[in-house]
């Protein structure tokens, strides 16, 4: 392609791969995903590297599994020097800008330890995942949490007379009852009343509009805009109309069982027994919230159409990437949880559409794949994409072109994903050490093991069981099975993850070269060294 190649890296938060219709659900209709789906391949098995937003998200801007960055939990800094996304493409000559959230704090006591100024240009990428700031906004009370960006969109707020002390809190997080009373969004029980912004103002509406504002001021470098929504993310607060488009005789079916609630894993019953947990397993508030969150998928769903609308306008159709996906699921009362966490694929699994311009993905555009992903596979999908040269030693997923432009079968065969729950509630009773509380998912596209540290594994086969509702973990006549994939999880977790600074090709030079120069081990004597087309010190003869 003549024209500059960009890309454009859409990412919802909170965002369940079964509530959009390209993935077949039926109680919510989203005809503009569907139609980027319809030019592109919609990837449907496809896993994050953690089911919480923030080391998810660390995962997709390094291209490298959790306990790989470091970055395991909400609020735990990326640490300095480790390679971004926005690190690879500046080497490969591309911008790479954020607009919108990214969940990242920044190593502020790494960066004193080394002398990097936030203020600096280097302290400034650093800070902020490696990409260049556009927008901020985490979608947070930033009064509350001063770390957590808002700023910009309180602004905008503000100059369209939406004004107060924090006008996120107040108008988008804030609605109006029925007697005229401040409602706050934050109350599940106010999630159905409308939010007090206009749905032209809302941050989906803005977010959207300072994503065109990004594309039009960019000139003939290539570049990268990571277009990051807040939303379906609670608070689950909605602009009128998306705040009553929906009501409880549209949502799908509950998916839990009450065998699931009398297990006998102490994890599990710990997990059911947290406050949020307890909340989401009634039916009266996932009644009033789940639709609420319906419409807050249909509100972005609107959005994705002014945006490809401008796109098809503007011709970036013909030179921009486009990829749509979510850092994680929620739970919405399935399994008896709520929020995010663990790995049934309510949580873990998310929704995927990669459309590729370049003509070598033409035979592909609106099929689908059943291959196994994983979020790290963006990462390198973009470098490649934009001509980088490969990283394999640092980066841990695969570019998604092999898939794209079905070029070839050799994939993968199974997907990881973690997760520390050592901050979690769930902990405490189980008397466990922090350094104990961690969990790891292998899914070979039929069987999900969970390794649960110091307990028995779960175990699920999705074949017999594609709601996930029965544990295997300790069923004798599966046992196979479980030492099966306990031996892919040793094998993974024997892989080289922290040794990046040196390539494979390096590595082969020096294993070839053998000593470094001036360095003689275990030579006999000159001849031998001479054979070996080595030369002695010029000072010495023999």
């Amino acid at each position: 392609m003549s024209k500059a190649k960009n890309v454009l890296f859409i990412m919802a938060d909170q965002l369940r791969w079964d509530y959009l219709s390209c993935y077949g659900a039926t109680h919510i209709d989203t005809p503009n995903l569907d139609w980027l789906a319809s030019q592109g391949m919609r990837f449907n098995k496809t896993y994050v590297q953690s089911p919480i937003c923030g080391p998810s998200r660390m995962s997709f801007y390094t291209g490298r599994y959790t306990r790989s960055h470091g970055a395991t939990w909400n609020g735990f800094p990326l640490r300095v020097g480790e390679p971004t996304l926005g690190d690879h493409l500046r080497e490969a000559g591309a911008k790479c800008a954020l607009v919108g959230k990214t969940h990242m704090l920044p190593d502020a006591e790494g960066m004193k330890r080394l002398g990097i100024t936030p203020e600096s240009t280097i302290g400034a990428l650093v800070a902020q995942c490696g990409f260049e700031e556009y927008v901020r906004d985490d979608g947070e009370n930033h009064t509350d949490c001063p770390m957590r960006r808002g700023e910009d969109y309180d602004r905008y707020l503000r100059e369209n007379g939406m004004d107060g002390d924090n006008p996120w809190e107040e108008w988008a997080n804030t609605a109006i009852g029925p007697d005229g009373e401040m409602c706050s969004g934050w109350m599940l029980e106010n999630s159905g009343l409308p939010a007090r912004v206009p749905k032209e103002h809302s941050e989906s509406a803005w977010l959207t509009t300072r994503g065109i504002d990004f594309i039009e001021e960019q000139g003939d470098q290539p570049w990268l805009c990571h277009l990051s929504y807040i939303k379906p993310h609670w608070p689950y607060l909605a602009p009128a109309p998306y705040n009553d488009m929906y009501g409880p005789s549209d949502l799908p079916p509950v998916n839990r069982s009450d065998a699931e609630r009398q297990t006998d894993h102490p994890l599990m019953q710990a997990w059911m027994d947290m406050r949020v947990n307890q909340t989401f397993s009634g039916e009266e508030l996932r009644n009033i919230v789940a639709p609420v969150y319906m419409g807050l998928i249909k509100e972005l769903d609107d959005q994705m159409g002014r945006l490809f609308a401008y796109l098809r306008d503007t011709g970036r159709m013909d030179d921009t990437m486009i990829v749509f996906c979510s850092d994680h699921g929620d739970n919405m009362g399935d399994h008896w949880m709520g929020e995010k966490d663990l790995f049934f694929d309510c949580s873990a699994r998310i929704p995927l559409i990669v459309y590729d311009p370049r003509s070598e993905a033409d035979a592909t555009r609106g099929t689908s794949t059943d291959a196994l992903v994983e979020a790290i596979d963006l990462t390198p999908t973009f470098l490649e994409f934009m001509g980088g040269e490969a990283k394999p030693h640092i980066i841990e997923g695969r570019s998604l072109s092999t898939l794209l432009h079905d070029t070839g079968d050799d994939w993968r065969t199974y997907a990881v994903s973690e997760y520390d729950y050592s901050t979690r509630a769930a902990r405490k009773p189980l008397g466990l050490d922090q350094g104990d509380a961690r969990l790891t998912m292998i899914f070979d596209g039929r069987w999900k093991y969970i390794h649960v540290e110091k307990m028995r594994p779960l175990l699920f086969d999705l074949q017999s069981d594609p709601d996930e509702l029965v544990d295997l973990g300790n069923d004798p006549a599966h046992a196979d099975q479980i030492e099966r994939l306990a031996a892919l999880h040793f094998d993974w977790a024997r892989k080289h993850h922290t040794r990046i600074t040196r390539s494979a090709g390096f590595i082969d030079m020096m294993s070839n070269k053998g000593e470094p120069p001036g360095v003689y081990i275990g030579v006999r004597n000159k001849e031998e060294n001479e054979a070996m087309g080595r030369d002695l010190p010029p000072h010495v003869t023999r």
